[in-house]
């Protein structure tokens, strides 16, 4: 089915935007900071002549997407392609030397600003025009480098220094092929970087790179068939897709099929941003929530350096800076009655699709005494090892169910109890905090605590926090309640 009224690109590059910018730069956003020292994780087609030593990313992507044409389309069956990546830009921060020559520095302080010596990136989209839903088109993109310099004046107007950014020239082909399959029509884009020129080190190899690479598609007078959930009379043809590099996806409101987001990571279908999100933040696997708490426990010097490092990180600072109380619970997400009725769907709509209406619950804690009187996290406990832990208990932490990367840095650290909680299969779970977490109050003020079960978990001596509990039965005898 051909929607009526296309889906709008402004809202789609929304989605293409925090793909684009996935890793850019990283909590604690400070150039210092050992994760940014290696950025621009996804989409990255290197040049294609860079030595080994280079450790240069793959020249190419490609993706096949399905496409249905109705044989009484009003209009010819064509696809505009959108090819989306950030150009590599060196910025360099020179000092003004009695000479009169501008020296590059790594850092510099101007009328009490500091400048960094940094690594930024520029937004390019290149419209490659109706795409004909038959044969095979390519074309060849060519962005410019160049070079600006912006002057640093210090409280008397007197230039002291410069920032100097610079951009190197970059070329990539993209070519669409067509084939019709079992009554559909399968378009293969594929991306590659054409740098002219061998390249040697892994820095000349980045400037010359494609970043965060992906494609936006626009059907007219057909539509995209979903890969993730394909009609039955497609899903022969959509198995036959294949990927390289780059996934399709749908995009725009649910039930939208007229654009398509091709991007380096895996999405589902109609990605969204959430609507609770205040800004970007450059990591779209993490929750706002999260990166904004611990934005605000870093200390004023590592501010002041995330600032310097990026502009875009000064005004993810200075947002987490300025955001009220109201602001940031919001970023709590919302509270849904699982009960609830769901609202109406729109005309034509499923009532299935559509979200439970909100509620709020005054106050009251998430759990429903009504539906279970016996349920109280506060004071409930759980024995392990023969002790009794509850709320205000001290344990030691042995990650071992499913652990990831996170579990193990808590390995052998020693944490406060917050409460006891049961789940409706039966399982026990407790709530902690490190104690040697300096943003444990934090957590505890907002009720944010990690979960363990109690396998997981080695009790300690109230009185001492740092020594394991080698003899539970001489502990009961000190603490026979």
């Amino acid at each position: 089915m051909i929607p009526a009224t296309p889906v709008d690109l402004d809202q789609v590059r929304e989605i293409a935007d925090a793909v684009l910018y996935e890793g850019y730069l990283l909590y604690p956003y400070r150039a210092s900071a050992h994760k940014n020292r290696s950025r621009w994780q996804f989409g990255v087609l290197g040049p294609p002549c860079a030595s080994a030593g280079s450790f240069a990313e793959e020249p190419d992507l490609a993706m096949q997407c399905l496409i249905s044409v109705p044989a009484d389309a009003p209009v010819r069956p064509q696809v505009t392609v959108r090819l989306r990546f950030l150009q590599h830009q060196v910025r360099e921060v020179r000092q003004l030397t009695a000479d009169g020559d501008l020296l590059a520095v790594a850092e510099l302080t101007v009328a009490g600003v500091r400048f960094l010596s940094w690594d930024e990136a520029v937004e390019c989209e290149v419209d490659l025009g109706a795409v004909p839903l038959n044969g095979t088109t390519q074309q060849l993109c060519t962005i410019p480098g160049g070079e600006d310099s912006e002057p640093l004046r210090d409280e008397h107007g007197v230039t002291v220094g410069a920032v100097v950014r610079r951009r190197e020239p970059l070329a990539a082909r993209v070519v669409t092929r067509t084939t019709k399959d079992d009554g559909f029509v399968r378009l293969s884009v594929s991306v590659e970087n054409e740098h002219a020129g061998t390249v040697d080190g892994k820095d000349a190899a980045l400037r010359v790179s494609l970043i965060g690479t992906h494609l936006l598609l626009q059907a007219r007078g057909a539509a995209f068939v979903s890969l993730h959930e394909p009609p039955q009379a497609a899903a022969p043809a959509a198995a036959r897709c294949v990927q390289r590099r780059c996934w399709p996806v749908l995009a725009g409101p649910k039930g939208a099929t007229d654009t398509l987001i091709g991007a380096p990571i895996i999405l589902y279908d109609h990605p969204e941003i959430a609507e609770q999100s205040a800004g970007a933040l450059f990591d779209s696997t993490e929750i706002d929530e999260i990166l904004t708490l611990r934005v605000m426990t870093m200390t004023d010097p590592e501010k002041a350096e995330a600032r310097a490092t990026d502009p875009r990180a000064r005004e993810i600072i200075d947002r987490c800076d300025a955001m009220t109380p109201a602001e940031l619970q919001r970023l709590h997400g919302l509270l849904r009655d699982p009960h609830g009725e769901p609202t109406a769907p729109a005309v034509g709509g499923d009532a299935r699709d559509a979200e439970p209406v909100a509620f709020d619950t005054g106050g009251a804690p998430w759990w429903d005494p009504a539906a279970d009187a016996s349920v109280s996290p506060g004071s409930d406990h759980v024995v392990i090892d023969g002790v009794r832990v509850a709320q205000g208990s001290l344990v030691r932490v042995h990650p071992a169910r499913r652990a990831d990367a996170q579990d193990l840095f808590f390995a052998g650290q020693v944490a406060r109890v917050t409460a006891v909680l049961s789940d409706v299969d039966g399982g026990t779970h407790v709530a902690l905090v490190l104690v040697d977490d300096p943003a444990a109050d934090l957590h505890d003020w907002y009720g944010r605590y990690f979960y363990f079960t109690p396998d997981e978990l080695e009790p300690l001596p109230d009185g001492d926090p740092r020594q394991p509990l080698t003899d539970p039965s001489e502990f009961r005898k000190e603490n026979p309640s």
